[in-house]
């Protein structure tokens, strides 16, 4: 029998028929996802002028994800109404016809630079409302004490699609264009909104408790002191990561005189990582919040500066790649539970859709600074710029984290109640 190899703590979450029904769905989408990390940036460079490549795989990568910040602040007072199942579908729809185009155009002889960046940009418009309604689902769907091990599954399925995506992407783009995997993509999305629509009535379909415009999920969130805190440093941390998703490719055809075949390779094992680190994370019951995210940055951040700041060969920079993958892999996990069981009730889509806002002008605006940097220091120099970035902003969130804590014993010791939110804000080991 396969249940005794299953973990005690993922098998609620696999026994529930509408998960059950949904995760295969999700797995073809992210795996869809996993080959546009590295269709996306290849198209990029091969369509773009000679000496531009840099800025346009920039430009590209923030397309892609970008404008799902607009979107919540533009469309909010419409598609907060929205129950979280319709989101999903509605985020799925958009960005299957759209980047369904991209090979058209490219079929056509049409796929010029800004074409390319205008698709993918109209693509992600509802990126962030489509993600707050699958963790919202999710969120509805599951009792408090099996989230986490539910968000582990997600995780570990996106991670799974950059084992297996890159990979296929880099065989089928030096087999065909680019642009047939971005097509690919789009099918993936497809499949996600057909088994969404199939749930039917009766999943995720409560509507908001406490309506208001979009704005009101930012404001809430600056109440909320420790899920303000998470969000700035998951902010930083993802911002520091853009810059390598430009670099990456940059690096191997120039540095390592690779092609997208290997380029796929380093997002693998990455992936192989991630996967591991993110299951492990969901068997365990109980984690120390702040200790772990500081360390999470902290241990990425070391893997990016040591291979590339000390010039290390292609295996020694793919085995960093992978460690940093596994170091990586429980972040998603543990930010998305914090924010699932400290929002009000009825607030949770709403909350979501304004964390996705604020974090989807991070990494694109590391990308669209990466492309610059590139060009003005060279690959390897930016991988370990931004490793060595990211180690100081973990320096400076311990350091905070234990002003705050000292405060904190000190505001105790003089009988100041605590916070009502159920979250603090002074650095106490909040549990996951």
């Amino acid at each position: 029998m396969i249940r005794p190899l299953v973990p005690r703590a993922y098998r609620p979450v696999l026994a529930h028929p509408r998960l059950r029904r949904l995760l295969p769905a999700f797995v073809a989408s992210d795996f869809g996802g996993g080959m546009s990390m590295v269709a996306v940036a290849w198209l990029a460079i091969v369509i773009a002028p000679e000496g531009r490549e840099g800025l346009l795989v920039g430009a590209a990568l923030a397309a892609y994800a970008l404008p799902g910040a607009a979107g919540v602040l533009l469309l909010g007072r419409w598609l907060r109404k929205l129950p979280a199942r319709r989101l999903l579908m509605a985020n799925c729809a958009l960005r299957g016809t759209l980047l369904g185009c991209v090979p058209l155009a490219w079929a056509f002889g049409v796929l010029d630079p800004v074409t390319y960046v205008v698709l993918l940009g109209c693509s992600s418009v509802l990126t962030a409302w489509g993600n707050a309604g699958k963790f919202t689902l999710v969120g509805e769907l599951l009792p408090e004490r099996h989230r986490l091990a539910a968000n582990a599954l997600l995780g570990a399925s996106m991670s799974t699609s950059i084992v297996a995506g890159p990979a296929a992407a880099g065989f089928l783009a030096a087999a065909v264009s680019p642009a047939w995997v971005i097509g690919l993509d789009a099918l993936t999305y497809g499949v996600l909104a057909v088994q969404t629509a199939r749930l039917g009535p009766g999943s995720g379909e409560r509507p908001e408790a406490a309506p208001g415009p979009a704005g009101r999920g930012l404001r809430l969130l600056a109440r909320q002191r420790e899920l303000l805190a998470i969000l700035v440093l998951t902010w930083l941390f993802f911002a520091l990561y853009g810059p390598v998703e430009v670099a990456l490719p940059l690096y191997v055809t120039g540095t390592l005189d690779g092609d997208a075949g290997l380029l796929g390779l380093f997002w693998t094992a990455f992936g192989v990582g991630a996967v591991v680190g993110g299951l492990t994370v969901g068997a365990l019951r109980r984690l120390p919040l702040w200790p772990v995210t500081l360390g999470i940055v902290a241990g990425w951040g070391t893997t990016l500066l040591l291979p590339y700041g000390l010039g290390a060969g292609t295996a020694a920079a793919m085995a960093c790649f992978a460690l940093g993958g596994a170091v990586y892999g429980p972040y998603p996990a543990l930010s998305f539970t914090l924010f699932q069981n400290r929002t009000p009730q009825g607030w949770l889509t709403t909350v979501l859709a304004a964390r996705g806002a604020v974090l989807l002008t991070s990494t694109p605006v590391g990308a669209a600074l990466g492309g610059p940097l590139v060009a003005a220091f060279g690959a390897r120099a930016v991988l370990a710029g931004s490793g060595a970035a990211t180690v100081g902003v973990a320096a400076l969130g311990a350091g905070v984290w234990l002003a705050s804590r000292r405060a904190g014993a000190v505001a105790e010791a003089g009988d100041r109640p605590p916070d009502d939110d159920g979250g603090r804000g002074d650095g106490a080991q909040a549990a996951v």
